[in-house]
């Protein structure tokens, strides 16, 4: 071991300090020059036997992870495996999370084609240290052990490790989440959706390792209310996976799901569960692999909720509407939403009118946009003849029941709120406006023709953005209008359209030219 007198000591902390909190980036040179003039067997021999000095760690710890950053850095860490396994096993949580980045900055940094780092992972190892530094450190700690495993599973060696053959294995997740606490269990599951978005592959591998029932398990307990929320947290969060629909409907996930909404006593753990319901079903494909009955059920329970909405929690019934907007994204599940469940869809279209509620009034907004298709591709935009009939009888039964007494001025009223009204209202019309009744009713109005040409009435980018595709859509649908030839009003509003169109989105005031707050003849 290296023997420090105090000035060398000292003269290292303060090297190592003005190194690790430099402003700048370091360059490989000035990483070469730094470990010149201390070397990395010194740096750690420092680390090792003069921990029981205060300065030491918050000095040296970042220092290596800056030079670690690096590739001259790292091409150091592969002779360095023993010290990594020291520093996994320390007390020291700031060594444990700079031996986690570091195994990071193996697979990351290092520029040696000849050195595998998930075999030098495997050979020391590595991957057990990683895990009790998950299931074990503090929050940073397990964070940086979770990054470290991550960048592990991205090799086939990896995966071969991380899910081995044998559940049986000291390492299996399955096995660990059985025997570690509440708070492991959720860094296991974490780590589990992470793993989860690398790929279609591992997503499969976890799939059949039947790790999935790991959420089955915490999300039906009740023993701890804290638990299950962050765990429907991250089920969220994998909801949100383009191939999550495959492998989350061969699970009881759903029907726990509704189960929670129809029975749960806690109107937080409600609101997430329908916001994930919603997730999950809200791609074209997950009528693929999900049971029609069961979403069904799932809309039935979103349904009893919004009939209690006089009682329910603001926000659960916002998570309601927000779910059955979810669910209509696709066209087989808006039409599905008109036909199992039409007193929900007809809900939704009057809370979008409400101004007295308007949080309530923004979800459902929205809401609507999705079942009209405004996300949707031209050619499934439209619902089902039936359906269709609906949706065009329950905008005109809220505007009768209005004071606007007409669909266009609902939507001229619309138009004429704030902007993050406005920017929704923008969007139903994109979305109606493929319909010839609704595209009548728009141009029967002029004021909003003059609210969607008006290139200065928006001041922010997606504003700007939605009003030039509400123009667009308008114009379009006027284009193709057996009535455009014969109506000269409908002529003259397709040439003002155009115009606003030639324009574009963006461009709005003219340039101003800057003038002086005082004038030259006036300092005198």
């Amino acid at each position: 071991m290296e023997e420090f007198s105090p000035s060398d000591l000292m003269q290292l902390i303060q090297s190592a300090t003005d190194f690790a909190y430099s402003p700048v980036a370091h360059s490989e040179a000035a990483v070469k020059e730094f470990l010149g003039r201390f070397p990395l067997p010194v740096i750690i021999s420092a680390l090792q036997t003069q921990a029981d000095v205060p300065a030491v760690e918050p000095a040296l710890v970042p220092c290596l992870e800056r030079i670690f950053e690096t590739k001259y850095g790292a091409s150091f860490i592969p002779h360095y495996m023993a010290f990594l396994q020291v520093g996994l096993r320390a007390e020291s949580q700031l060594v444990r999370c700079l031996a986690c980045k570091t195994v990071s900055c193996l697979f990351e940094n290092l520029d040696d084609s000849s050195v595998s780092p998930a075999q030098l992972v495997i050979a020391y190892d590595i991957y057990p240290m990683l895990l009790d530094c998950l299931l074990n450190g503090d929050e940073r700690t397990a964070a940086a052990s979770m990054d470290a495993i991550l960048n592990f599973a991205r090799s086939l060696e990896g995966i071969v490790v991380i899910f081995p053959p044998d559940n049986n294995e000291g390492t299996s997740l399955r096995n660990l989440a059985a025997k570690t606490s509440s708070l492991g269990r959720v860094r296991i599951l974490a780590l589990t959706v992470k793993l989860f978005s690398l790929s279609h592959e591992v997503a499969s591998v976890i799939s059949t390792s039947n790790l999935l029932s790991l959420f089955e398990t915490e999300v039906s307990s009740t023993s701890d209310t804290l638990v299950t929320l962050t765990v429907l947290e991250l089920l969220y969060e994998m909801a949100e996976i383009q191939h999550s629909a495959e492998f989350l409907s061969k699970t009881t996930l759903l029907q726990l799901l509704s189960s929670i909404i129809s029975t749960s006593a806690e109107s937080i753990l409600r609101s997430r569960a329908l916001l994930i319901s919603g997730r999950m079903l809200s791609t074209e494909n997950v009528f693929k692999f999900v049971d029609e009955s069961s979403i069904r059920t799932v809309i039935s329970a979103t349904e009893g909720r919004l009939r209690a909405f006089e009682t329910v929690d603001q926000d659960e019934c916002e998570s309601a509407i927000e779910a059955l907007g979810q669910i209509g994204l696709s066209t087989h599940g808006a039409d599905l939403l008109f036909s199992s469940s039409p007193s929900a869809t007809r809900f939704v279209i009057h809370a979008a009118f409400d101004n007295q509620r308007r949080g309530k009034q923004l979800a459902a907004l929205h809401a609507v946009g999705n079942i009209i298709g405004e996300t949707r591709p031209e050619s499934s935009k439209m619902l089902s003849p039936d359906h269709e009939e609906n949706l065009g009888r329950f905008i005109y039964e809220t505007a009768s029941n209005s004071t606007k007494l007409t669909p266009s001025g609902l939507f001229l009223s619309l138009l004429q709120q704030d902007s993050e009204v406005r920017l929704a209202g923008y969007r139903l019309v994109t979305g109606l406006v493929a319909r010839p009744w609704f595209l009548m009713e728009i141009c029967s109005r002029h004021e909003i023709i003059d609210i969607v040409t008006d290139p200065y009435i928006e001041s922010t980018k997606i504003s700007m953005e939605a009003r030039h595709k509400c123009c667009q859509a308008i114009y379009d649908a006027l284009a193709v209008s057996t009535r455009l030839g014969t109506d000269p009003a409908l002529a003259r509003i397709a040439e003002k359209l155009q115009e606003a169109l030639k324009r574009g989105p963006y461009l709005a005031r003219k340039h101003a030219e800057a003038t002086p707050t005082v004038m030259t003849e006036q300092r005198f």
